[in-house]
């Protein structure tokens, strides 16, 4: 009998508390949530770290191999004769969502992960980051847009300018304002999903989380792409827009950039 006292004492009774199976059976003396202080809107020692270097170039980098790997399955698609030969518009929503959630993966612990203005520009408006770092996210992350671009347009010229460069347009049947309707839900989809994905409450209260956080905003820049492809063939990313359009020498860019801009204004102070 006093071994399995002991047993019990051991074992069924080694906690002094009974917690439910879940989240909420982990501690919460150093899970509590602190809200973290708003990033300065200057931050000049930023300059001097080599982080913030570091970081720009990792967007650059994202962004760059974003859109080489996107344009080059849009260029497949629409060069091949029979639709049933290629991957199609999933394939494509597969490739921008599925390069998403790997670069997002691949550069989150060194620049947060952005590759797109428009999450930039939210999370600059929230005050998750300063005017400093959003300025020189953006301008690398265009130019990785840029450069991605134009590498495809090297390789493949004729086939590149053959089949509109990967450039948003308005699809025929459909008006400027519907694209930009789809343009701008879309890109709420989008940022919604990231505040929500990087909610630092959440990743206090549940330890999987951080780990998590690419795979909704892959899936829902794949689930976007899904809808608006037929009508834009989807931007909600300011960077890609801008690379694609420059490379392929289009003049109205506007649709898109407009749109996204307002809408990741209005995602952020909902999220707020």
């Amino acid at each position: 009998m006093e071994g399995k006292e002991e047993d019990v004492r051991l074992g069924a009774n080694k906690f002094s508390e009974r917690q439910p199976i879940g989240t909420a059976a982990q501690g919460t003396d150093d899970k509590d949530y602190k809200e973290p202080p708003p990033a300065p809107l200057f931050e000049p020692g930023e300059l001097k770290s080599w982080s913030f270097y570091r970081a720009g170039i990792a967007e650059f980098v994202a962004t760059f191999l974003f859109l080489y790997i996107s344009i080059l399955t849009v260029m497949g698609v629409s060069n091949s004769q029979s639709k049933c030969a290629t991957v199609g518009i999933q394939g494509i929503a597969w490739s921008f969502g599925g390069m998403i959630f790997a670069l997002v993966y691949c550069t989150a612990g060194i620049s947060g992960g952005h590759i797109n203005p428009a999450v930039t520009f939210g999370l600059f408006l929230a005050r998750k980051l300063s005017l400093t770092r959003a300025i020189f996210y953006i301008v690398m992350q265009c130019l990785g847009a840029i450069c991605g671009a134009g590498v495809v347009k090297g390789f493949q010229k004729g086939l590149y300018m053959g089949n509109g460069g990967g450039a948003n347009v308005v699809a025929p049947g459909y008006t400027k304002g519907d694209g930009l309707g789809a343009e701008i839900v879309g890109t709420f989809i989008l940022v919604y999903t990231v505040f929500s994905a990087t909610d630092a409450k959440r990743n206090a209260r549940d330890s999987h989380v951080p780990i998590l956080a690419p795979l909704p905003i892959g899936f829902a820049v794949f689930l976007v792409h899904l809808a608006t492809i037929p009508i834009t063939g989807t931007g909600i990313n300011p960077a890609r827009s801008l690379g694609a359009a420059i490379i392929y020498n289009r003049d109205h860019a506007w649709n898109d950039h407009v749109s996204e801009v307002d809408e990741h204004q209005s995602s952020s102070h909902f999220k707020r």
